[in-house]
């Protein structure tokens, strides 16, 4: 895309993400050598995830382990809102690094992060390779229908079977679902319906389904915190997170209706000039060689490297996949602009 027509796209992507934003087993890669002395001036790293508070918190346990001499901090901030954060400031912000980004907003801010092309992308399954090499993968967030039975049982409700089940009125103000706007797993669920379905009738779907929803959340993680705490009794969510629920201790389960289930790919990145910096590379080099890995292991199991085992107890298996297809920067800003909620 040129660039005329890039910028275009992340301003028109802007004003949607920033008015939320008020409101709201792989063999072991290796670090590309680094040739001249970079600058060490400052040990500070500023890190923005995307990523739950329980994969902040082992990234930072790890990172503490690691580098005692750096003084790092991870900030939580939803992918949508992060996107807007570094679209707004450009270059000149003090984000060192994201993590967590979903892939069709990386490709919007792509013009602000700086070349990672020396990091060997072989060890990808092929749709985790970034082509222009200015954002590397790390995650294959899944989605899935998640229920809370006990709040079913309770409410007299049968288990729902299809998403067509999801609208029927015993169903008011029980479902949960992430804001498109702000949220790359709530936008996945648009972007699989509308592939199945037909743009006209995905999208009158979820006008439909709106007056079921108890609250669009700001975030992905919204749907299984409320599932989690009884609110609910339905979340559109993600798989990676429900199994964690359920692996503390919560009574969810997880359903694949006939769409199959959606999915984004998540990316980690250095904005341009935050690269020259010793310690941001560092850091930069333990995500790639290492962190990464050890989410895909402890966290998110869904393929990313050539040769991954999931291992994660509870995690499903042979998880049908739906059509993703045409999930690109642009059709993403296109359908943003129709979402009225």
């Amino acid at each position: 895309m040129c660039n005329g027509l890039k910028k275009m796209f992340v301003l028109a992507l802007m004003a949607a993400l920033l008015s939320i934003a008020v409101c709201v087993s792989a063999d072991q890669p290796t670090a590309p050598e680094r040739s001249g002395t970079l600058d060490e001036s400052s040990n500070r790293v500023v890190i923005y995830s995307g990523a739950e508070e329980y994969r902040n918190e082992y990234f930072m346990k790890r990172l503490k382990e690691q580098f005692p001499e750096y003084d790092i901090t991870i900030d939580y901030m939803p992918t949508g809102n992060l996107a807007a954060k570094l679209a707004a400031e450009g270059t000149d912000t003090d984000m060192d690094i994201f993590y967590d980004l979903d892939f069709s907003y990386a490709g919007l801010v792509e013009q602000y992060l700086a070349d990672v092309s020396a990091y060997d992308q072989s060890i990808y399954v092929d749709d985790c390779k970034v082509e222009n090499a200015r954002y590397l993968a790390e995650t294959r967030n899944g989605g899935a229908i998640i229920i809370n039975p006990a709040v079913l049982e309770a409410k007299g409700i049968a288990e729902p079977t299809s998403y067509a089940d999801l609208l029927k009125p015993e169903f008011k103000d029980l479902i949960s679902m992430p804001s498109p706007k702000s949220s790359g797993t709530g936008y996945m669920f648009v972007k699989n319906l509308v592939n199945a379905w037909g743009e006209d009738e995905a999208f009158d779907y979820f006008d439909a389904l709106a007056e079921n929803i108890l609250q669009f959340t700001s975030s992905g993680s919204g749907p299984v915190n409320a599932l989690v705490q009884g609110e609910v009794a339905v979340g559109l969510g993600m798989t990676a997170q429900a199994v964690t629920a359920i692996n503390d201790g919560a009574d969810l389960k997880i359903l694949f209706f006939e769409e199959g289930s959606p999915y984004s790919l998540y990316g980690y990145a250095i904005p341009e000039g935050k690269q020259d910096r010793k310690a941001v590379r560092d850091v930069f080099d333990f995500f790639y060689t290492t962190l990464v890995l050890e989410d895909k292991e402890l966290f998110y199991p869904e393929q990313v490297f050539v040769g991954q085992e999931n291992s994660i107890e509870n995690y499903p298996t042979n998880i049908p996949y739906g059509d993703m297809s045409g999930n690109t920067t642009e059709e993403k800003v296109r359908l943003l602009e129709n979402w009225e909620y």
